[in-house]
């Protein structure tokens, strides 16, 4: 009769083999020593610099030696009286075209998120039509309204008259450059706004709505101050371009800043110099209102620790952003939490 051996003799338990290969394993975990570490070079870095300082280098010696520039006459014409005048037709005309946009964009941001079909399908057929349609055309349609409509009138629909006028003494180039950019400008605005609209949170509506609120108040105390951090910054971008816009408005015989530089170079000839003044002027305009936008971001962004805009100092010296504190990503992180 055959004898049975035992398979566990000769063999160890299974703890023993694990605990004898801890055992004889050696440590792979070493000591960084880091005080005589260096920074790591970035030679791409101080190329890339030093291209841009040779091309740099080269503009300023252009600038400097074509005497085509005719500084003399640029400095000359730069704070003349004219060109102060075509200034602040350019600011009136981004003022009221902007206040135009801005109101107007609201009005058709909510009317698209109607429940009302019909008053969002008329909405959006505006935005469609004014979005569509090259800025310079509708100046030049606006303009030449009395072609179309001698007179205006305006009444009872199929009615009285109270106020009727002639359309070449109604329809001013002031005011066709008005209805022109300002229109034009609430469909842009009307995208904006929805945008920031459809980014605030859902549930901010649902626990306004349960605290008895109704829907203008709610828009009005809830969904639209939180949505001016996504808002602002897009709309100070449309308020630049409304401002370099404006120069379109010289074809219909305006005098901005654009036409005023214009008229004064068909009599002198004096065409290079006259247009650097006017883009001098118009960078002036637009440094002034990118230092407005910086500060008003940042004052809308005062809850995101993590995603501050980066100052207007802070870009004239090209320091970089600040880090958000310990303490502000800790309170940043609970917001979310909380959300």
């Amino acid at each position: 009769m055959a004898t049975a051996h035992s398979p566990t003799t000769g063999t160890t338990g299974p703890g023993t083999a694990g605990e004898n290969t801890e055992k004889h394993r050696p440590s792979t975990v070493t000591s960084v020593d880091v005080a005589g570490a260096a920074p790591v070079r970035h030679p791409l870095r101080w190329l890339s610099v030093l291209v841009l300082a040779v091309l740099a280098a080269q503009l300023g010696h252009f600038l400097v030696t074509n005497t085509n520039f005719e500084w003399s006459t640029v400095g000359s014409y730069f704070g003349a009286q004219v060109i102060g005048e075509g200034i602040a037709t350019t600011i009136e005309l981004t003022v009221v075209a902007m206040l135009i946009g801005i109101v107007g964009g609201v009005l058709v941001a909510v009317g698209r998120m109607s429940e009302n079909r019909v008053l969002s399908a008329v909405c959006g057929a505006y935005v469609w039509f004014f979005r569509g349609i090259p800025v310079l055309v509708q100046l030049v349609f606006w303009y030449n309204l009395s072609a179309l409509l001698p007179r205006i009138s305006f009444g009872v629909p199929f009615g009285p008259e109270f106020l009727s006028g002639q359309t070449n003494s109604l329809i001013t180039p002031l005011l066709a450059a008005i209805l022109g950019l300002g229109l034009n400008e609430a469909a842009y605005m009307a995208e904006i706004v929805r945008g920031g609209l459809l980014g605030v949170d859902q549930g901010q509506t649902e626990a306004a709505a349960a605290l008895g609120m109704g829907r203008a108040r709610i828009l009005r105390r809830v969904v639209l101050p939180q949505a001016m951090r996504f808002i602002v910054p897009p709309t100070g971008s449309q308020v630049i371009n409304m401002m370099k816009a404006t120069s379109l408005v010289s074809v219909i015989a305006l005098a901005d800043l654009l036409y005023t530089v214009q008229s004064i170079y068909n009599r002198t000839f004096e065409t290079i110099p006259l247009l650097i003044v006017a883009c001098l002027w118009y960078l002036v305009m637009t440094s002034v209102l990118y230092v407005g936008q910086s500060f008003i971001e940042r004052y809308y962004a005062r809850g995101a620790t993590r995603n501050t805009p980066q100052s207007f100092w802070d870009f004239a010296f090209f320091r970089r952003r600040a880090a958000p504190s310990p303490a502000g990503r800790e309170q940043s992180t609970q917001q979310e939490e909380t959300r």
